[in-house]
């Protein structure tokens, strides 16, 4: 499957051949496209989950597509793994389908404080202030590579390399909803409370998971992000919005 000509590439090579379909139990396979977090990979995985839904196989329950493979749930009642593995790769063998309008989406965040603990610790382990951390944070230019391990958690690759940040070695049990952080080359939104390694930046009142709200997932694979700072002063009035459903992030189609 070729890749859009305006798709991000890896400035290394980082593609380990052919794309591999291998089992997952005997409900599910994955197509592994390369064994590394890299833009060009993810591009491939999401040109796939789109020609997937596009072909609409019959017995396919639901797709999921990660930073380096597609993960796909199938009933093995009506159609068996070796029927769906051909066709997924006829599907690689074609040319990819056009993406969908780029959505960006500009989510605010509280950085700091009570709502960032480890803003000032990034900003001594790589000799910089906290509003240059900051700077570099809302400066990125951030696409959803992947959305797992909670409701709404949303991976974003794109992190300046100048903040990039090892994982801490011990995790914390709880880290609160909306929490906006960092952790080795990559930047997350965590939607619900729950237990995290990453380094906390900031808190944003954007609910990506609502499940009364429709959409219930807010973001996408393959949506831009961009962060903007707010005062902490307009952190319950935005949050009171989310918590009634509204977006709260401004999103603009391209």
């Amino acid at each position: 499957m070729r890749a859009e000509p305006d798709e991000p590439m890896s400035t290394s090579d980082t593609r380990s051949g052919a794309p591999r379909i291998l089992p997952c139990g005997d409900t599910a396979l994955t197509v592994e496209f390369g064994r590394v977090i890299d833009a060009a990979l993810n591009a491939q995985v999401l040109a796939l989950d789109r020609a997937v839904a596009r072909a609409a196989i019959e017995g396919i329950v639901e797709t999921v597509p990660t930073y380096r493979s597609l993960l796909v749930h199938y009933d093995p009642l009506t159609v068996g793994f070796d029927a769906l593995a051909q066709r997924l790769g006829a599907l690689l063998d074609e040319p990819a389908p056009p993406p969908p309008k780029l959505r960006r989406w500009r989510i605010p965040v509280v950085y700091g404080g009570e709502y960032g603990l480890d803003l000032q610790y990034v900003a001594n382990l790589h000799g910089l202030s906290t509003d240059e951390v900051i700077r570099i944070h809302c400066g990125g230019d951030y696409r959803v590579a992947m959305i797992g391990f909670t409701p709404g958690w949303s991976y974003l690759s794109g992190l300046d390399p100048r903040i990039a940040t090892p994982r801490q070695q011990n995790p914390r049990t709880h880290t609160p909803a909306g929490t906006i952080s960092i952790g080795g080359v990559q930047a997350g939104v965590q939607c619900l409370a729950g237990p995290s390694g990453w380094h906390l930046l900031g808190r944003t009142p954007v609910r990506t998971y609502q499940v009364r709200r429709d959409p219930v997932f807010l973001l996408d694979p393959g949506d831009a992000i961009t962060f903007y700072p707010i005062e902490a002063a307009l952190f319950d009035e935005l949050d009171r919005a989310a918590q009634q459903g509204k977006p709260v992030a401004e999103l603009v189609l391209s």
